[in-house]
């Protein structure tokens, strides 16, 4: 087996016990990576200074100083996440040379506990978009097939992590962005509970949506990586104070006694094609036969997610991306571009050379939404319906360990199929976004192919502050059809 087919904590054994140096995996990953990318177009940028890094762990290492559980682990890092001295770009122009003083709180933890930071991960631009294709440096591609999007926004994330280029990759989910993408590629993805981790240091797109987890190869390397992430940060009035267990440690994928929910909303939805209902049929067959109880459940306003969800996420990201005016940081529009000195077009060229169609869609979107005279109409009436879809999960999913559904209801797409018709792309989030509005975990776990040799992924979601129920459920799945689903050969 070769060293990329590791998983996370394989390598971090290995490296430790001084099987294989550090520096010998950081330099396979970087080159496996630098090979590959002009395929994938999943980095966006590499750390200079990863050789270095690495050698500093073996040094470590060989003094026997006390290391961490993810020692020499090659990390693969979303672009939203601010890191020191490595640009963050958040995959726009506005962000194109900006390169952070300090670490995300999420970056600062893996780095504590050994990991060290391949490069900087492809993305749609700030995160808004479901299929790789609205960044600025260019479309990610799908290690499974190159005409295929990956998924977004975390799209780099989970190529990368599916082609074997990095051990282990974070992403950011506001809507699904690292579910889909990691159901659309073949790998693990989490979605903790909203307030679990920090978004200190993450560039913002809906802060009361956004939050950040791993993307990893296996469920127990999630739940390592995830173990490491959580927990309060006084940088973050939003994170939360609850105690942390020790997710990897107390994987159990025993199934005997527990109560599955299936949303009667979501196996009535229009689309779902052939492939991921026969897929999401033989999970369900196989939670029974393990001696799961699986029981329907209803949540009526769920089927007003994808609409609740976009009017409020696009407000807060025309809240959110004001900041970027060209004048502390960021791109700035040349004078010799304006056609005026006023600030007004200033701001006006800065912002509309600095942001795509996409993302200036959204704050558009938002803006009105928030103005005076709609605010009422949209922005709050979406509040309160999120309200009560918050509430009417919170009430159905009491005594149930997990709701079991579809990610998504096709497999990944053709690139280029959807970016024109916005409303086609909305609808991609019908099976997601609900997670977000309720702040609740969510997991995408690889469940087999569809009859292309495409990735599906079966979604697995629990009460708040319930990950280990979703680990659990997940490991469960993840040992019985692993082997039906396999790696890319890129």
């Amino acid at each position: 087996m070769q060293i990329h087919e590791l998983s996370a904590q394989e390598l971090s054994q290995k490296i430790q016990s001084k099987e294989v140096s550090a520096a010998e995996v950081a330099k396979h990953f970087l080159e496996r990576a630098q090979n590959l990318n002009f395929k994938l177009n999943a980095f966006i940028s590499f750390n200079e200074e990863v050789l270095k890094e690495a050698e500093k762990i073996d040094l470590q290492i060989a003094r026997g100083n006390k290391i961490g559980p993810l020692a020499g682990v090659p990390l693969g890092v979303k672009d939203m996440f601010c890191t020191q001295g490595i640009r963050t770009t958040a995959g726009s122009r506005i962000l194109e040379n900006f390169v952070p003083p300090y670490d995300s709180t999420v970056v600062r933890k893996l780095k504590e506990a050994g990991a060290i930071v391949l490069g900087k991960l492809n993305q749609d631009e700030f995160a808004m978009g479901s299929s790789g294709e609205t960044s600025y440096f260019g479309v990610c591609k799908n290690p499974w097939d190159l005409s295929k999007t990956p998924g977004g926004s975390s799209g780099g994330s989970a190529a990368a992590q599916a082609a074997g280029l990095a051990a282990l990759c974070l992403g950011t989910d506001t809507g699904g962005s690292i579910r889909q993408p990691a159901s659309f590629c073949g790998v693990y993805g989490i979605k903790p509970t909203y307030g679990r981790v920090s978004r200190y240091g993450i560039v913002s797109y809906a802060s009361s949506l956004d939050q950040a987890g791993p993307v990893t190869r296996t469920v127990s390397d999630a739940a390592l990586a995830l173990e490491v992430i959580s927990g309060k940060d006084a940088l973050d009035m939003t994170s939360s104070d609850q105690s942390v267990p020790e997710f990897h440690k107390n994987l159990n994928p025993s199934l005997h006694g527990k109560r599955i929910a299936v949303l009667k909303e979501y196996e009535n939805s229009d689309g779902l094609t052939p492939d991921i209902v026969n897929a999401y049929e033989k999970a369900i067959e196989f939670l029974r036969g393990e001696g799961a109880t699986v029981e329907q459940i209803s949540c009526p306003h769920a089927i007003h997610g994808v609409s609740v969800y976009y009017l409020v996420a696009t407000s807060e990201a025309s809240s959110n991306l004001s900041r970027y005016d060209g004048v502390k940081y960021g791109h700035r529009a040349q004078f010799e571009n304006i056609s005026s000195t006023s600030l007004k077009d200033f701001y006006s060229s800065t912002r509309g050379e600095g942001f795509g169609p996409e993302v200036k869609r959204r704050i558009m979107l938002g803006t009105y939404c928030l103005a005076s005279g709609y605010y009422e109409a949209y922005y709050k009436k979406a509040s309160q319906v999120r309200r009560i879809i918050r509430d009417e999960f919170l009430v159905a999913l009491q005594g149930f360990d997990a709701l079991v559904s579809p990610v998504t209801s096709t497999t990944a797409f053709d690139i280029g199929k959807k970016i024109s018709d916005p409303v086609k792309m909305y609808m991609n989030d019908i099976f997601t976004v609900c997670t977000n509005l309720a702040g609740l975990p969510g997991a995408s776990v690889p469940v087999g192919k569809d009859r292309a040799g495409l990735p599906i992924g079966i979604q697995v979601q629990s009460l708040p502050f319930c990950e280990q129920s979703v680990l659990d459920v997940s490991y469960a799945l993840e040992l019985a059809f692993k082997n039906s689903v396999g790696a890319p050969h890129v």
